[in-house]
């Protein structure tokens, strides 16, 4: 019996009041307390956030300069920057870049070094490991010690703006270091090339896709559907719609990529499948793509391909007579951006762009001659090969004899827990992916032209200096990585494009395909490189890479037009194979169906079409769609009011638009109801860049091998698809209410958002309807889309465009951390003033001086 029992119930009930009254005074203490405790750290970070904010003008003094330099901000705070010497300009900008993106730039850093655990906690640890494993940052060491003598003094005088700035302001650091309670380290030079190694592996990396290719493979033999039709089907390596920037067209009933060929490959054409070595099939998990993807801070959502578009117009097209240039780079959005508006002077060097925040230099933009626009070329630039190893810390080698793994043995510090150790052995080929594939029992190696110890040039000075096309393609024949299309209009009228970067030459046989390459010591042919024959000169030579001068190109082309957007670019007269994974072609197709032969074109042109929401590929479903709807026996009301407004759709994705939210969503539910039948769990492995394609040509020819066996023809499936598409995306009764900026959005997020809400609602977008989608002109994802739009104007230089996502701060006080949000959003873009009048009037003056004595 307890005490409760033993008291009168008048006791009792005014006990239990006491109790319930202490417990909510209590409770109440609590969240006062709370309340009281977040008030005081929003006001704190308040505080030290103002206190972080840069010194916009006046005087300043700064030591490490040799004379007086001008920077100048414009009015959405973008530096343009004079100096009497270059080491002083890339000093400043180190400086300058640091006053905005310090923090921002120190997680760059600590992400390709593998460091952001030590400061983040647990939540990064699988990202440390992949970065480590993947030797981001003694491949780093190695470019920057081989690295011209006066590229590393450049790259040191930007790391010495960086490290006065980090030395004058340890009291006002950006409040990410408060917050977290670290100081960042001196900048280096090697810093700086790791920061570029990071956009190398957003653009260049392919090997999940290789994995995750082997894996559908084996599900489909397992399963006796060995037709390898199916296989074509799903990984298309081009299409009737491409349009490569040669100008010459794919024809629909040729072969679309053309093996490449050496001497060596001669005696190869006889071999059968069965020739290859036998070998164990991936043990991999389920959702195999999104966690390596997360790993390696690549975009996960379906469809998001790092890439771009780019194209150029001769002066006989615009309505001035002198050239037009337009680049948009799609990549995952972030907060801050990626890039950083900058307009660097000093003599003998002129560049104003977008550059790379702990990068010295401009990455894409113009000189006083010269424009160039980039897109990912999509090159294939990384192998994986079954290594065999003898379970005792041993490896084949080249010539059979067994050598011993080169071994680095790794800690990962992580807050809040213990250190990680990690091993990470290396082959001939390169690391062993296997500590970020934990279910792998093979030995995987990844061969990668980064690792290439004689591939050492990032000549961006030389593309930055240069002033016509010789330079221009001089500096690019020595550009490694990563794989790139880049077109490039000049002062004197002329127009171009080159596909650059280092693309391996690999025997016929093993085109860098579908599967990991079987070790093959005997004779090599799983190597790269070949025997290159000039008939003309009657010799051969080894090449590891395709000849810079074979590379996809073309000079003032009688269409007055190039355009790219990471579709194909080779062509069936292409001696090499440079891809095998590339985008689909339904954005550059539409740029060339906008533009081409067109005449007067003007700079809002280019930015009408840099922001075009139409889709022909959803255009062309929307109608089959709608034909299935009309035809299927269980088709109702509500499926044929989906059925009309599929029919009298015009194609384009706008935030009020009905039919967009059908289609899309349909497109969505389809994929697994055709692909579960025959992969089964595995269908969401499935991913190519050409993925939309391969369903335009699944379903508009009603593949009869694709057609579940639930449904007895193509219209049943594609009914039952709309179906579960009007359920799974809650649409409303009256489906032309349903619109698709409801639930299409965008939302940009603070890497420390999770972390803290308040800092979440302060330095984060909120959610924004958002118009297009990733077969659009203007691609985007919930994260993802363009991450600047350029278009150069010879006819005015100062009027030239160049406008970033949110801002140039990373500082959420400041009046330039979001200040080009709404113009982002709304698709319009900023002058970026180059000329000195112009400069001066766009500025207020500021001066930086070294100091006194």
């Amino acid at each position: 019996m307890n005490l409760a029992q033993l008291l009168p119930r008048s006791s009792q009930a005014s006990s239990s009041t006491r109790w319930t009254r202490r417990i909510a005074w209590i409770l109440a203490a609590l969240v006062l307390m709370l309340a009281t405790s977040y008030g005081a750290l929003a006001l704190w970070l308040h505080a030290v956030a103002r206190a972080a904010l840069p010194q916009l003008d006046g005087e300043v003094r700064v030591a490490g300069l040799s004379a007086p330099v001008s920077v100048r901000r414009d009015g959405h705070g973008v530096p343009h920057i004079d100096a009497h010497t270059q080491a002083d300009l890339f000093t400043a900008q180190g400086y300058v870049t640091a006053q905005d993106r310090l923090w921002q730039m120190d997680m760059m850093r600590r992400a390709a070094g593998g460091n952001l655990a030590e400061i983040l906690g647990k939540s990064m640890l699988e990202h440390d490991k992949a970065a480590r494993v993947l030797l981001f940052r003694p491949t780093a060491e190695r470019i920057y010690q081989n690295l011209p003598g006066d590229e590393r003094q450049r790259m040191d005088s930007y790391a010495r703006g960086v490290n006065l700035f980090i030395a004058t302001h340890t009291q006002t650091l950006p409040a990410e270091f408060r917050l977290l309670g670290y100081r960042p380290e001196p900048w280096t030079g090697v810093d700086s090339v790791s920061i570029g190694l990071l956009v190398v592996q957003m653009l260049d990396t392919h090997w999940p896709t290789k994995l995750a290719r082997e894996q559908v493979a084996a599900r489909l033999r397992a399963d006796g559907f060995a037709n390898q039709n199916l296989l074509d089907d799903l990984y298309p390596e081009g299409s009737w719609r491409d349009r490569p920037p040669t100008g010459e067209y794919a024809h629909p009933m040729r072969p679309l990529v053309p093996a490449a060929r050496s001497a060596d490959d001669e005696d190869e054409d006889d071999m059968d499948d069965d020739e290859l070595p036998s070998q164990a099939r991936l043990a991999l998990p389920a959702e195999l793509l999104p966690e390596i993807k997360a790993a390696l801070n690549l975009p996960a959502c379906a469809g998001c391909t790092p890439g771009s578009n780019n194209w150029v117009v001769s002066g006989r097209h615009t309505q001035s007579g002198r050239p037009l240039l337009a680049n948009d780079m799609h990549l995952g959005l972030s907060v801050p951006n990626i890039w950083y508006m900058a307009d660097l002077k000093a003599p003998g060097y002129h560049a104003a762009g977008v550059s790379l925040p702990g990068m010295p230099y401009i990455i894409e933009g113009h000189n006083e001659h010269v424009a160039w626009g980039i897109t990912a070329l999509m090159g294939d630039a990384q192998d994986l090969y079954i290594e065999k190893l003898d379970g005792k810390g041993n490896y084949q080698s080249y010539d059979e004899s067994w050598q011993p793994l080169r071994t680095t043995h790794e800690v990962i510090h992580v807050r809040g827990s213990r250190d990680v150790a990690l091993s990470v052995q290396q082959t001939d080929h390169g690391p062993l992916l296997n500590p970020i594939l934990p279910q792998e029992k093979r030995g995987i190696a990844l061969k990668w032209t980064l690792y290439d110890p004689q591939l050492n040039s990032m000549p961006v000075y030389r593309v930055n200096t240069a002033e016509n096309w010789p330079q221009f393609t001089a500096a690019f024949a020595d550009w490694c990585w990563p794989t790139l299309n880049i077109v490039y209009a000049d002062d004197a009228g002329h127009i171009g494009y080159h596909a650059v970067g280092k693309v391996p030459i690999r025997p016929s046989r093993y085109r860098g395909g579908d599967l990991p390459l079987p070790y093959d010591p005997m004779n090599g042919r799983t190597e790269w490189g070949g025997m290159l024959v000039d008939s003309a000169k009657r010799t051969t030579q080894f090449a590891m890479y395709v000849p810079f001068e074979a590379m996809p190109a073309a000079y003032d082309p009688p269409s007055g037009f190039l355009a790219t957007a990471n579709a194909r670019v080779t062509t069936e007269k292409s001696q090499y194979t440079i891809a095998q994974e590339w985008v689909e072609p339904y954005r550059v197709e539409r740029i060339y169906k906008a533009l081409e032969g067109r005449d007067g074109l003007t700079p809002a042109d280019m930015l009408a079409v840099q922001t075009d929401v139409y889709s022909e590929f959803d255009q062309e479903m929307a109608r089959r769609i709608a034909y299935a709807l009309d035809h299927s026996a269980q088709s109702d009301a509500r499926l044929g009011e989906a059925a009309q407004l599929l029919r009298d759709w015009d194609g384009r994705l706008t935030e009020d638009s009905a039919a967009a939210s059908i289609i899309t969503t349909t497109r969505k539910a389809l994929w697994p109801m055709i692909l579960e039948p025959k992969l089964g769990k595995q269908w969401s492995e499935y991913e190519w860049g050409e993925s939309n394609f391969a369903l335009e040509e699944i379903v508009m020819q009603a593949k009869p091998a694709w057609l579940p066996k639930a449904y007895k023809n193509w219209d049943e499936l594609l009914t039952a698809a709309v179906e579960r598409a009007l359920k799974e995306g809650n649409a409303p009764g009256d489906l032309r209410h349903w619109r698709y900026g409801s639930w299409h959005v965008v939302e940009l997020e603070h890497p420390l958002g999770k972390l803290l809400p308040l800092i979440g609602r302060v330095a984060g977008t909120g959610v924004w309807p958002l118009s297009g989608d990733t077969t659009t002109v203007k691609q985007v994802g919930r994260a993802f889309g363009p991450s600047q739009r350029f278009t150069m104007d010879w006819s005015n230089v100062d009027g030239s465009t160049e406008s970033i996502v949110l801002g140039e701060s990373g500082n959420p006080l400041s009046p330039h951390f979001r200040d080009q949000w709404s113009g982002y959003l709304g698709g319009s873009t900023l002058p970026l003033a180059f000329s000195d009048a112009a400069v001066a009037r766009a500025t207020p003056a500021q001066l930086w001086r070294p100091p006194e004595g």
